[in-house]
C-alpha cells in the first residue's frame, strides 16, 4: 500500500553532472561517452517547520559505487534529511534527483519501492505474531502486515536473502520472539528483498549488544562489497560503525553540512571537533575508528 502523502511541489532547474578534471579520458572520447547520472544530486534543500529550520541550503550529491556515512550529534538533522529523501516530509526549497528522477516531477510513492530503508522506527509496525519469512517478502510489495498472496517464487527469493543474512533458521520464528540482532537482519534482509539501488541504514545498531553490534557491522562490510549490491547511506553519531567499506561522508551540524566528501579528508579531528563542540581526537585501531577526549576534559565530566 502506498503512502498518501503528496509530493507535488516544484523544484528549481536540473544540475548537469560533468566529468572530473582528472578524468584521463580525451575531451574528444568524453564528448561521445553517456554521463553516468549520479545516484542522488541535491542543492538548496531546506526544510522548516513554523519558525524552526531543520536544514539549511544542503547540497549533496552521490556517484554510483560509494557508500556515505553521515554523521552528527542528535538534532542536527539527520533524520529530517532522511526523511526529505523518501518523501516524508515535504521540503521548504529543494532542487532533488534521485535515481534518475526529479523531485517535483516524479511519484516518491512509487520510488520508494527502489530505496530501502533499515530503521527501528518500523519495528514497531511490524505485527509480533508475523514469521519472518512474510517480514522479509513485505518488502518487495512496500506493506507492512503482508496481505497479499505469497508465491512460490517470492519464497525461494526470502529464503535466499535469509540464508544471505546469516539468519537461515529463523524463517518460520514469529516476529515477536526475535532479539534485537535478529529483527535488524531480516530488516535488512526485507529492505533487500526489492532489489533497491540505495539502502539506508538509520542508525542500526541502537539497540544491539556489543556481540550483536559487532556480527552486524561484519555483515553491512560484506554487503558493502558486493559487486551488484546498493549503494549504501550509514546514518550514526558514533565513528566506530563506519566500517571500512564507507567511501564517503557526510557531516551535520544544527541542520547544515559542515562537510562533505572522500573520508579520508573528510573523517578528520578538526571536523569532528567542529560538529560535536568538543577538541576530539581521531584515532584508528586497525581497521576501525575512534573519538576520545583529551584527559583533561574528561576530567571535567567526572564527580
Amino acid at each position: 500500500m502506498h503512502d498518501p502523502i503528496s509530493l507535488q511541489e516544484p523544484c528549481a532547474g536540473k544540475a548537469k553532472p560533468v566529468f572530473s578534471r582528472d578524468d584521463p579520458m580525451s575531451a574528444d572520447n568524453r564528448k561521445h561517452m553517456p554521463i553516468p547520472e549520479p545516484l542522488l544530486n541535491l542543492h538548496g534543500l531546506t526544510v522548516m517547520r513554523d519558525r524552526t529550520t531543520l536544514l539549511l541550503d544542503v547540497a549533496w550529491r552521490v556517484e554510483r559505487g560509494e557508500h556515505w556515512v553521515i554523521l552528527g550529534p542528535n538534532g542536527c538533522g539527520k533524520t529530517s534529511l532522511l526523511k526529505a529523501l523518501t518523501g516524508y516530509l515535504t521540503p521548504s526549497a529543494c532542487e532533488i534527483e534521485l535515481l534518475g528522477r526529479r523531485y517535483g516531477e516524479s511519484d516518491w510513492r512509487d520510488l520508494r519501492l527502489e530505496i530501502g530503508l533499515v530503521t527501528s522506527a518500523l519495528q514497531a509496525s511490524v505485527p509480533p505474531d508475523e514469521p519472518a519469512l512474510e517480514t522479509i517478502i513485505s518488502g518487495k510489495y512496500a506493506q507492512l502486515d503482508l496481505w497479499m498472496k505469497i508465491t512460490p517464487a517470492d519464497r525461494r527469493a526470502a529464503q535466499k536473502l535469509l540464508r544471505f543474512t546469516g539468519a537461515g533458521a529463523l524463517g518460520e520464528r514469529l516476529w515477536g520472539q526475535l532479539s534485537q540482532g535478529e529483527r535488524q537482519r531480516i530488516l535488512i534482509a526485507r529492505a533487500l528483498m526489492a532489489k533497491p539501488k540505495l539502502l539506508i541504514l538509520d542508525e542500526p545498531c541502537a539497540g544491539l549488544d556489543p556481540i550483536s553490534r559487532e556480527q552486524f557491522l561484519h555483515f553491512i562490510e560484506t554487503l558493502a562489497r558486493q559487486p551488484r549490491g546498493p549503494a549504501l547511506i550509514l546514518v550514526t553519531h558514533h565513528v566506530e560503525e563506519i566500517t571500512p567499506a564507507f567511501t564517503h561522508a557526510l557531516l551535520l551540524k544544527a541542520g547544515c553540512v559542515q562537510a562533505s566528501g572522500p573520508r579520508k579528508t573528510t573523517l578528520v579531528s578538526r571536523n569532528l571537533s567542529a560538529i560535536f563542540d568538543a577538541p576530539l581526537k581521531l584515532t584508528s585501531r586497525g581497521a576501525r575508528l575512534h573519538l576520545r577526549l583529551p584527559a583533561k576534559t574528561q576530567g571535567a565530566f567526572q564527580t
